[in-house]
């Protein structure tokens, strides 16, 4: 995700391809306020996933050159457009009611707008004819998805409120003349004519690495005992909401006012970082310290000069904002292999697996079992 703060992750800026900078700004928001974030499959409604998923399915069809298409790119860009259409319904068919739309471009100023868009559909998708706005859960301009429209759906109509004809026409757009985006400079050329700007591309970029681990999911073939109970444990949390303060070795619990960032766990049923690690060890019959800084003192240390290939599965994984001096620990999480850890990142979150490169300042990990 876009690493510009440390407790809230947010967009900025956009070009004129489909998306702009005010249909952002007036995207779908969580409770506190901010643009809402989650990061594991976890926090995508069932019925846009599949949208995500049949369109990567039908891409081929439309884009015959295109290689590299999966449903984590589409939800990367669909998370941070509309955070995939959270608080509307999604028919059986696709549907999406209420509709998503963003401000009008009309150079008002209103959420960063200064330039002006004239109408292009007479209103048939962004209900006004007065000048365009972004439309759909991929936030579209109708300019734009006259190009790139496709009728997924089968009912004659290409709609850019509809999950899977949006799913499948972003999919289209992506593909560009057929676009290898299993090659990073592709898939970043991609996002970027998406919405031009820097910091879009390491928003959107950041997510698609979160739905990847959430997609890949840990290979715990080889892993028994201790070991095994400790990351099953954590991997059951998967979804259960941050709450600063909130977590103990029974599970998880309202939490504290407040984090760094003011975010209150006081109303919020869940777990932040180090209340996951205290649970999951716990039901592994070991009792941690409840602060991140202070667990870095149980067990062998690893430290982080030895890279991340020193860890095992059940390692504790450390972050800090002087890596080096564990006095300045801020985070913890549970490595599970293949890159990966269990982690409960920041408020507004969920338990979810990231790559171990999610969070800033790897300090290490420390092994109890």
């Amino acid at each position: 995700m876009l690493l510009l703060f440390a407790a809230v992750c947010c967009a900025a800026s956009a070009g004129n391809a489909i998306s702009t900078y005010v249909a952002l700004k007036s995207g779908a928001q969580d409770e506190g306020g901010g643009i809402a974030v989650g990061g594991s499959a976890a926090d995508i409604p069932l019925r846009m996933l599949a949208a995500y998923k049949q369109a990567v399915q039908k891409v081929g069809k439309h884009v015959p050159k295109c290689r590299g298409m999966r449903w984590p790119i589409l939800a990367g860009i669909a998370k941070v457009e509309s955070n995939h259409a959270v608080g509307r319904n999604v028919a059986d068919n696709g549907d999406i009611r209420p509709r998503i739309y963003g401000v009008l471009l009309n150079g008002s100023g209103a959420g960063g707008n200064t330039s002006v868009f004239p109408d292009t559909d007479g209103g048939r998708w962004d209900g006004t004819a007065t000048g365009e706005r972004a439309v759909g859960p991929f936030q579209f301009l109708p300019s734009t998805w006259e190009g790139v429209g496709q009728d997924a759906g089968g009912d004659g109509i290409a709609d850019p409120h509809n999950a899977d004809d949006a799913a499948l026409g972003a999919a289209i757009y992506l593909c560009g003349n057929g676009r290898d985006l299993a090659k990073e400079p592709q898939l970043r050329a991609a996002i970027f004519q998406y919405n031009r700007f820097n910091e879009y591309v390491a928003n959107v970029r950041g997510w698609i690495d979160q739905y990847t681990a959430a997609a890949d999911g840990p290979d715990l073939e080889n892993v028994t005992g201790d070991v095994r109970t400790v990351i099953e444990a954590a991997l059951a949390q998967r979804g259960v909401p941050y709450s600063w303060g909130g977590g103990t070795a029974s599970g998880p619990s309202t939490g504290v006012c407040c984090s760094p960032s003011g975010k209150s766990g006081a109303s919020i049923r869940g777990f932040d970082c180090s209340g996951l690690t205290t649970y999951a060890y716990a039901q592994a019959g070991i009792r941690l310290p409840r602060t991140a800084a202070a667990q870095a003192g149980v067990g062998r240390r690893i430290p982080a000069s030895a890279g991340t290939r020193a860890l095992q599965p059940g390692d504790l994984v450390f972050y800090a904002y002087a890596p080096g001096r564990d006095s300045t620990i801020y985070h913890v999480g549970i490595y599970v292999g293949g890159g990966q850890m269990v982690n409960a990142a920041r408020p507004g979150t969920v338990v979810r697996l990231d790559a171990v490169n999610a969070m800033s300042g790897y300090a290490g990990g420390a092994r109890l079992l």
